[in-house]
């Protein structure tokens, strides 16, 4: 039986370049492959795409002298990869990108996909897009009355223009102390608490750095509780599990240098709680259109015992160790398992999709004039 050619993707143009880095080394690990061949693609930080033998390895060694460069192709009679500089060509069965934040899990290299007729690992385009943006993605969420944290949100344009309106604002609609979020990031990237006004300035030049766009979230007393979703259009939750944090809050540092904080699976709540998480991380999966895989992070109040929507990753961490294969593994699937899945899901939503009418005959002459 001939295998499948499966092309994992990884680096890409984001703040969170090398954390995909190290989850793509670990899916290349767990693939099977007796059923796929696997072709390592790695895209640059300045978005170059890349193959050839030990790839993982170099990009991790920054050395891309022996790698070959590759486009994908948007021939309807061929689906895979161009390698430039020949007339060679690659078939692709199924794209698996490990890419996260920007150009990698906001709905960008997805769209390339779609237009190229690949299946791929993962949540669609739209679902992808609107969890990235954690704006949009709060007022859909809204929209659906899923409880989400009291927040203030803004461009660069409008803060430049009157940035004492919009400290006005943060003070009268959630006070101090307020989390400033960037609001296309993962991984904590360009996210500072403030407790004072001239934090929360200080704080809104860093997120600038990353996005025009910004949140600014009250700063709850909160356990942080986190849910794996696994499906397309009947999907379960795995478990809820909670990061338990070691410093002011759960930062870039205190999730991949310090190792300060630690995960707990399944998290220690009363059993309500968890169905209510659950529950709510159903509701939020399939408000917004999500299929494959996600992370749905949440805040349990300490003050109020009230659940909140935090955010929703499409891609989230995917080391052995990462918070969404150990809930998985609670739940009875190995991380081997685990990659089989999303494998089988991806192919089933891209069957799904084919069966979509695209051209339309209107039998009219006039379109011919």
């Amino acid at each position: 039986m001939d295998k499948t050619n499966l092309a994992i993707v990884f680096g890409g143009k984001s703040g969170e370049y090398e954390v995909s880095l190290v989850s793509s080394s670990a899916v290349i690990d767990a693939v099977d492959t007796d059923k796929y061949n696997v072709i390592e693609l790695g895209i640059t930080e300045n978005g170059s795409w890349l193959i050839g033998q030990n790839c993982l390895k170099k990009f991790k060694e920054k050395d891309y002298s022996d790698l070959r460069a590759v486009s994908l192709s948007m021939d309807s009679n061929f689906r895979g990869l161009n390698i430039k500089g020949s007339d060679e060509r690659l078939n692709v069965d199924l794209f698996f990108p490990v890419l996260h934040g920007p150009y990698g899990e906001d709905g960008t290299i997805q769209g390339m996909f779609e237009m190229a007729n690949i299946p791929y690992v993962g949540c669609g385009v739209l679902a992808s897009s609107t969890c990235m943006d954690k704006i949009q993605c709060k007022a859909i969420l809204n929209a659906y009355g899923i409880p989400t944290v009291p927040s203030v949100a803004f461009n660069r344009e409008t803060f430049n223009k009157d940035p004492n309106l919009i400290l006005k604002q943060i003070e009268d609609e959630i006070g101090l102390p307020a989390f400033i979020k960037p609001a296309n990031m993962g991984s904590s990237v360009g996210i500072n608490k403030a407790k004072t006004n001239e934090g929360v300035i200080n704080a809104i030049n860093i997120a600038f750095n990353y996005d025009r766009k910004i949140l600014v979230e009250k700063a709850l007393r909160a356990r942080e509780l986190e849910c794996a979703i696994l499906g397309n259009y009947d999907p379960i939750a795995l478990a809820v599990g909670e990061v338990i944090v070691g410093g002011e809050f759960y930062d870039f540092n205190d999730k991949y240098v310090d190792g300060k904080s630690y995960t707990v699976v399944p998290a220690e709540i009363d059993s309500k709680i968890t169905e209510k998480v659950k529950l709510l991380s159903l509701e939020a999966y399939k408000a917004l259109d999500c299929s494959g895989l996600s992370r749905v992070d949440t805040f349990l109040d300490l003050d109020t015992g009230e659940i909140f929507m935090n955010e929703i990753n499409t891609l989230p961490g995917f080391t052995s160790i990462s918070m969404y294969p150990k809930m998985a593994e609670h739940y009875g699937l190995s991380y081997p398992e685990l990659v089989e899945e999303l494998i089988a899901y991806a192919f089933s939503r891209h069957a799904e999709k084919q069966k979509n009418q695209i051209v339309y005959e209107s039998g009219s002459d006039w379109f011919r004039k």
